[in-house]
């Protein structure tokens, strides 16, 4: 147990390149020159970029930095990094000069052919860019190889398509920013220069000791168990959310905070899970932009220190079947720079013209757009959590609260809101305790969209995902509405009227994505059919939203992504789908075939030489017997599914590459592997513990 004493004060962003850092270190006319380049998109000039770099190199180095990195997001989901050491070319003295130039802090140059383009680019086609995002912070790592100086880059192709998440969502921030200024502007703003959505992502995980996830062929190669079954306790008492952290996951959390600290990541609440081994991270809002790359850097960060605690993060939106999933709600506004919350109501909503515009324009963004968003959280594992009841349906709706459905309700039927519901006080009834203030609003937790006072909550992200993809997506869509509307207000003769007119119109004409109610009944599945919405329920059904007319014209609108590059994302989704269901599918052949059936056979024969003894012996032998006719039973239905999976498999490999393939393996190769899960989890529930291969459920979320 460390006593160290931590001022988080001191701490806090002292690895990271930042502007107070910017502002001491940079000459005047220089750090201005930059600033200009990060508030306003100016050109940054070699010359300058060479102070910069020197000055960066400089205090990289001071932090013990020996190598540099352009940092940046490929269409891989991960983060991608080449290191190259400040090291110089030796002078004839034989020594070594730390050089690092401003042509080396603005560009590098990966190898592109080794990412996914989707057929943008050919293999041969090798070239491609990183370019610094000067808007997002460099940073010193230090970890087991030392520390590297990491510097956020965007990656394009020797062509200028996007190979990564970074560009499109400067882009859609970019988009975002303009429209919002243009309706600001229609209301008398003339102050605010700048609009910016900011973002908080919640990051959920699992913990699961080193030597027992070592064990685990499925957890190794696909981050979640393909087999297992429940123990007798599970999540069912409620008794792990929230409830006191261990003295192993508190040391665990107490070092990760320490690393995102120091990296500037605003690491705020830190809590048990629903789920045995289940924990939760959230930060405080950051830029859109920047937000992204530390939930790549928080992620990154729970691997490692877990890794160093002896145990295994992982990020799978499933690791366990029978028990809740990781999610990552993504929590979205859109601010000012002079302070404005545009989606803050005040205290009378019913007033806030400016607010009401703001949130018809969302609700009709997000009904046009359904299917879009909802793809942009679309991955192999969250096929197993939306919808299952512990997280948001795949139906996408938004709930509001009462207090602002009252207030829709008002300007629909009457074209006048005139109250909006207030709080009050709710008695705790014990003198010693203060009465609490009452929310006008309670909150759903099985909404996918919800607002949560003076944010959107958009909670069906993965919790492996960057959430690069829902906000580029948040902001385009948001962004379209906002020009449609200004389109129209800008030509109206009689401004507050016309405003009023299109606030009742665009909320009468999107009010059926409204939901307040219980997102996992049958009765919603039913009623969103009736209102029209969308019920995309896997990764495959939803990845053709995403080169639909209408995506299409959207995105190109506010150049954001070309067509080519939609299609090509397309085709990446598609692939990763297959690949992803391949890899668990081949992992779960290779565990039945090598570890399983032969535990089986081995268990098998020690309950014949029972049976034979006890009966040798002279005693009726039926209970041993009717354990080997089970356990027998099993093992051929385990052997048959086994070999259904082995054909199916091997089909779908041979199937064309991209949508065809990538359906075969939804339709025929995921029934095939629960087939098979199914006769080995009840095998286990039979099977002496000590002759089973591999940890069980029990031991790996219950024994960390």
């Amino acid at each position: 147990m460390s006593t160290e004493v931590i001022n988080v004060a001191e701490i806090f962003g002292e690895n990271v390149f930042n502007d107070t850092v910017m502002q001491e270190r940079l000459p005047k006319k220089v750090y201005k020159n930059l600033r200009k380049t990060i508030e306003e998109g100016k050109d940054l000039d070699l010359e300058t970029a060479d102070v910069i770099a020197h000055e960066m190199k400089e205090w990289a180095i001071e932090k013990g930095a020996t190598h540099y990195t352009h940092w940046f997001l490929p269409l891989t989901g991960v983060t991608a990094e080449k290191h190259d050491s400040f090291v110089s070319a030796p002078l004839p003295s034989g020594k070594v000069l730390m050089s690092f130039s401003g042509k080396e802090l603005i560009k590098g140059e990966p190898d592109a052919s080794s990412f996914p383009s989707g057929g943008l680019r050919a293999t041969f086609e090798a070239r491609g860019y990183t370019a610094w995002d000067c808007t997002s912070p460099a940073f010193v790592r230090q970890d087991a190889g030392g520390a590297t100086l990491c510097i956020p880059t965007a990656f394009c192709s020797y062509t200028g398509e996007a190979l990564d998440q970074k560009t499109p969502l400067l882009r859609s921030m970019e988009a975002i920013n303009k429209e919002a200024l243009r309706l600001l502007r229609l209301f008398g703003n003339t102050t605010s220069k700048k609009v910016t959505p900011s973002v908080g992502a919640e990051q959920e995980y699992f913990l699961v000791d080193a030597e027992k996830f070592e064990q685990r062929k499925d957890l190794i190669y696909t981050g979640r168990t393909l087999f297992g079954a429940m123990p007798p306790k599970g999540q069912e008492l409620d008794d792990h959310y929230f409830g006191t952290i261990r003295q192993r996951i508190a040391s665990f959390m107490r070092d990760v905070n320490i690393q995102l600290w120091k990296v500037g990541v605003t690491a705020k609440t830190q809590h048990n899970e629903v789920a045995p081994a289940q924990h939760e991270l959230a930060p405080i809002y950051s830029e859109a932009n920047i937000a992204v790359d530390q939930n790549q850097l928080t992620m990154q960060t729970l691997k490692r220190v877990a890794c160093q605690h002896g145990m295994k993060c992982l990020l799978h939106e499933k690791p366990f079947a029978g028990v809740n999933g990781s999610g990552k709600h993504n929590n979205w506004s859109i601010t000012t720079d002079d302070g404005i919350n545009l989606l803050e109501p005040g205290k009378t909503p019913h007033e806030n013209t400016q607010f009401l515009l703001v949130l018809a324009c969302i609700l009709k963004a997000v009904n046009v757009h359904a299917d879009l968003l909802r793809e942009s959280a679309a991955d192999p594992g969250n096929d197993h959590r939306l919808g299952a009841n512990e997280a948001p349906p795949a139906i996408i709706s938004i709930f509001l609260g009462e207090q602002l459905e009252d207030v829709v309700e008002q300007l629909i039927s009457t074209g006048e809101a005139t109250h909006s519901l207030k709080g009050g006080k709710l008695e705790t009834g014990v003198s010693t305790l203060p009465d609490l203030f009452k929310d006008a609003t309670d909150r759903n937790r099985t909404s996918p969209f919800a607002f949560t006072g003076n944010k959107f909550e958009f909670r069906m992200v993965g919790s492996r995902d960057s959430i690069a993809n829902p906000n580029i997506v948040l902001n385009t869509i948001v962004a379209e509405a906002f020009a449609d509307a200004c389109d129209i207000l800008e030509k109206a003769d009689d401004f507050d009227l016309a405003v009023h007119d299109l606030i009742k119109e665009y909320l009468t004409d999107n009010q059926r994505i409204i939901f307040n109610g219980n997102g996992y009944s049958d009765e919603w599945v039913a009623e969103a059919e009736r209102r029209g919405l969308p019920n995309i329920k896997s990764m495959v059904e939803a990845i053709p939203a995403i080169t639909t007319d209408k995506s299409i014209k959207l995105f190109e609108r506010f150049s954001v992504f070309t067509k080519a590059e939609l299609e090509s994302r397309a085709e990446i989704q598609y692939e990763a789908y297959a690949k992803a269901i391949n890899i668990e599918a081949r992992t779960m052949i290779d565990m039945a075939s090598k570890q399983f059936l032969p535990a089986f056979i081995k268990y098998t024969k020690t309950l014949a030489d029972t049976v034979l003894a006890v009966k040798e012996a002279g005693v009726d032998a039926a209970v041993q017997t009717e354990a080997l006719k089970e356990v027998s039973a099993l093992m051929a239905e385990t052997k048959a599914a086994l070999d259904v999976l082995v054909k199916v498999t091997d089909e779908a490999a041979a199937k064309e590459e991209g949508e065809v393939q990538a359906n075969f393996y939804h339709s025929d190769v995921v029934p095939a592997m629960e087939a098979l899960r199914a006769p080995v989890d009840k095998l286990e529930m039979i099977v002496d513990k000590e002759a089973w291969p591999m940890p069980s459920y029990g031991d790996l979320i219950f024994e960390v």
